[in-house]
C-alpha cells in the first residue's frame, strides 16, 4: 500500500510543504486543472506539475482526475474527437511517469452534498448529505463542488433532460463504448485506469447513475478483459448505500486485483439515503476503518490509498472536504492500522 494525498496545484491552500511532513506520505494525487474538460493537457504543463511534486521528494504517480466529457457520457456525435483527446492525455502521463488515472462516468456533475460546512457537536465542520434538503434542491441552479457553472440554467436542464432520455441503459452502452476505445490505449502505456463510484451510489434528481453496486462493478469490468482497467474503490461513496457492503467488494474485487485506487473515508449513516462524514475513527461514524484496512491487507493491496474528504478542525479555512489536519489525522491513522496488520502477519 502506497499512501498519498489529494493535492489540488498551486492554488490549493494546503502545500507540499505541508503535505511532505505527514509521515509515511510517498506521493500526491493531482491533475492539471487550467485546461478545459476534453482537451489535450499540454505536456509542459504535465512536466511542471511532476518537477513541482518531486522537488518536494514526493511521487505523482496518480491523477485524479482526466475528466470525461459529457458528450462521451451521452454518446454526441462530437464523442470522437473528445476521445482521441482522452487517449493522448493517457500517452502523455504514461511518459511522464503516471501509473493510475481516476476518473468517473457520472452524469452531469462530481459529488453531491446538501451542505458544505454542517456544524458537528464536537465544534468541527463536514460535508454532509440530507435526503430531505437534496430533494428540495433545484439542481439547474445548485452550485457546489463538481458541477460545472460554465452552463446556463437552460442549458443544464436541456442537459439534464438529454440524460433522463438516454436512461440507464444508454448510459451503459455509452461507457462500454469509451472504454473500449481507451483501454487498448491504457494497456499500451501500462497504465491503471480506476473508476471512481458515482457518490452518492443512487440516482438524483432522476439522472441515471450506474456506478453504484457489487453487480453493477462487476458488469463493469466484464466490459474489458484486462487487469489495467479496473476501480477506484471508495468508502464513504459506495458504503453511503446500506445495500453495499464494503468490506465484502474490497475482498471480492481485490481479490481479482482489480482495485488500483482506495479512497478511504468514514461516513454517520443516518437512515436511508442520509449521511454526514466524520472523522476516520471508527467510533466516529458507520464504518469500520480498520475492518476496511484488514480486508485490504488480506487480499495483498499494493496499490494507492488516500484519506478522503475531512472535516474542519482546529479552525481551518479551505476547499470544502480537503483541508489539512483531519486529512492528515486519517493518513496517520490508517497507517498505523497497516504498520499493526503488517507486524501481526
Amino acid at each position: 500500500m502506497k499512501m498519498t494525498f489529494r493535492w489540488f496545484g498551486d492554488d490549493d491552500p494546503v502545500k507540499l510543504d505541508d503535505i511532505r511532513q505527514i509521515p509515511g506520505m510517498t506521493g500526491v494525487v493531482t491533475a492539471v486543472y487550467s485546461v478545459p474538460v476534453g482537451e489535450v493537457w499540454p505536456e509542459e504543463e504535465i512536466i511542471r506539475l511532476k518537477s513541482e511534486v518531486e522537488e518536494k521528494g514526493l511521487e505523482m504517480e496518480v491523477i485524479e482526475s482526466v475528466p470525461v466529457h459529457e458528450d462521451i457520457k451521452l454518446g454526441r456525435d462530437t464523442r470522437d474527437q473528445y476521445i482521441e483527446n482522452y487517449k493522448e492525455n493517457i500517452r502523455l502521463l504514461a511518459k511522464h511517469g503516471v501509473k493510475c488515472i481516476c476518473y468517473n462516468f457520472m452524469p452531469v456533475f462530481d459529488w453531491t452534498r446538501s451542505q458544505l460546512d454542517h456544524k458537528l457537536k464536537d465544534g468541527s465542520s463536514a460535508l454532509i448529505y440530507y435526503k430531505e434538503d437534496v430533494e428540495k434542491l433545484d439542481p439547474t441552479k445548485l452550485s457546489l463542488p463538481g458541477w460545472d457553472e460554465s452552463y446556463s440554467p437552460e442549458e443544464m436542464k436541456e442537459l439534464i433532460d438529454a440524460y433522463k432520455t438516454i436512461g440507464e441503459e444508454g448510459l451503459w452502452e455509452n461507457l462500454e463504448y469509451f472504454i473500449k476505445e481507451i483501454m487498448p490505449v491504457a494497456v499500451e502505456e501500462d497504465v491503471n485506469m480506476a473508476i471512481h463510484p458515482d457518490d452518492p451510489p443512487w440516482s438524483i434528481f432522476g439522472i441515471p447513475r450506474i456506478i453504484t453496486t457489487k453487480e453493477n462493478l462487476d458488469r463493469f469490468l466484464d466490459l474489458y478483459d484486462d487487469v489495467h482497467h479496473g476501480l477506484t474503490l471508495c468508502s464513504g461513496s459506495l458504503a453511503a448505500g446500506t445495500f453495499n457492503n464494503y468490506r465484502d467488494m474490497v475482498q471480492h474485487f481485490g481479490g481479482q486485483g482489480r482495485i488500483h485506487f482506495a479512497h478511504v473515508r468514514n461516513i454517520k449513516i443516518l437512515g436511508e439515503g442520509s449521511f454526514e462524514e466524520a472523522a476516520h475513527y471508527s467510533p466516529c461514524g458507520s464504518l469500520d476503518i480498520v475492518e476496511i484496512l484488514k480486508a485490504y491487507h488480506d487480499v495483498g493491496f499494493k496499490g494507492y490509498l488516500r484519506p478522503d474528504h475531512g472535516r474542519m478542525i482546529w479552525g481551518e479555512t479551505g476547499k470544502p472536504g480537503y483541508g489539512l489536519y483531519d486529512r492528515a489525522l486519517g493518513a496517520m491513522y490508517m497507517t498505523g492500522i497497516w504498520e499493526t496488520l503488517e507486524k501481526l502477519a
